[in-house]
């Protein structure tokens, strides 16, 4: 790892394992150059997916609805735009929910309904097949990385499985990296948003052993620098990625790669993970509906 002394990372605990065989290649979905790939009256939707994790981002309009009939696991809904409005419908509750807000929405029957004009991000698991089949790099995933653990769920939340939201307005906390949240299937960090181009001193080039990192794009261009590490085995090298991506789109970082993104001007980058990550979750304070979602015994 190498974070700046100001990167509230620096004070994570790793242990890094030896790195032998062969290495799964990133995955970028630029969806500002793609046609869409799903489309029905008001709703245009693109998919891109990881091993753990597919992303639908949707641009909608008002009246549209977004349903899932037999959602096999917990999914998230994100609302990155203040004026944008849905109401979410899972089981016998309805909530509505304005922008600039995350929901958490249970396993079973489900429906949003956008009540404004706007975009929206949903992240399901490679459990919901119907949207796996969508992806426009789903070939990628035909053999898995045996890197990656099997998707396990984090623990149900004591009060059970209900609609669950939150407002990304939460103030900058020195110490505290990014906003976190956390749900049985996915951690969702909504990065500080850069206010221009990062500066070239102070990168944070890190890997992960054993877990894969999505990173979405809303606004702005940051140019992604990927690197894989140097085995015995020379026919197993890579060469470096540095891939310049715009919003809106979706990188897919595979361990045990050296990654790092630079902000090339003023935008916004979400990052998310599939399990939660571990790591994150032992820094105290930095999970902030921790209350909600118990972490795994032991």
């Amino acid at each position: 790892m190498a974070y700046d002394a100001s990167d509230p990372r620096a004070s994570l605990v790793t242990a890094s394992k030896a790195v032998t065989g062969r290495f799964t290649a990133a995955q970028y979905a630029r969806f500002y150059e793609t046609k869409p790939d799903e489309e029905s009256p008001g709703i245009r939707t693109w998919y891109a997916r990881g091993q753990n994790f597919i992303i639908a981002y949707s641009e909608v309009e008002a009246g549209a609805v977004l349903s899932r009939s037999a959602q096999p696991d917990e999914y998230a809904l994100l609302l990155p735009d203040a004026p944008m409005a849905v109401t979410i419908r899972a089981g016998t509750e309805e909530k509505p929910l304005g922008g600039y807000s995350l929901a958490f929405i249970p396993p079973g029957a489900s429906s949003i309904t956008a009540t404004a004009k706007g975009r929206l991000t949903r992240l399901f698991t490679p459990r919901s097949a119907d949207l796996a089949a969508l992806c426009s790099n789903a070939a990628a995933f035909a053999e898995l990385d045996p890197r990656i653990p099997p998707l396990q769920d984090w623990p149900t939340p004591p009060d059970g499985f209900r609609i669950r939201t939150y407002s990304l307005d939460v103030p900058k906390e020195p110490g505290r990296f990014g906003k976190i949240w956390r749900s049985t299937t996915f951690m969702v960090n909504y990065l500080d948003p850069a206010a221009g181009p990062r500066d070239k001193t102070k990168m944070s080039p890190h890997h992960h052993d054993d877990f894969e990192q999505c990173s979405l794009v809303l606004d702005g261009a940051y140019t992604h620098h990927i690197r894989w590490p140097w085995t015995t085995d020379m026919t197993a090298w890579r060469e470096d990625d540095h891939e310049y991506c715009k919003g809106p789109s979706v990188t897919v970082i595979p361990p045990p790669s050296t990654h790092t993104s630079r902000a090339e001007e003023a935008g916004q980058m979400v990052d998310i993970f599939c399990p939660p990550r571990m790591d994150f979750s032992l820094k105290p304070g930095w999970v902030l509906n921790a209350a909600d979602y118990p972490m795994p015994k032991g």
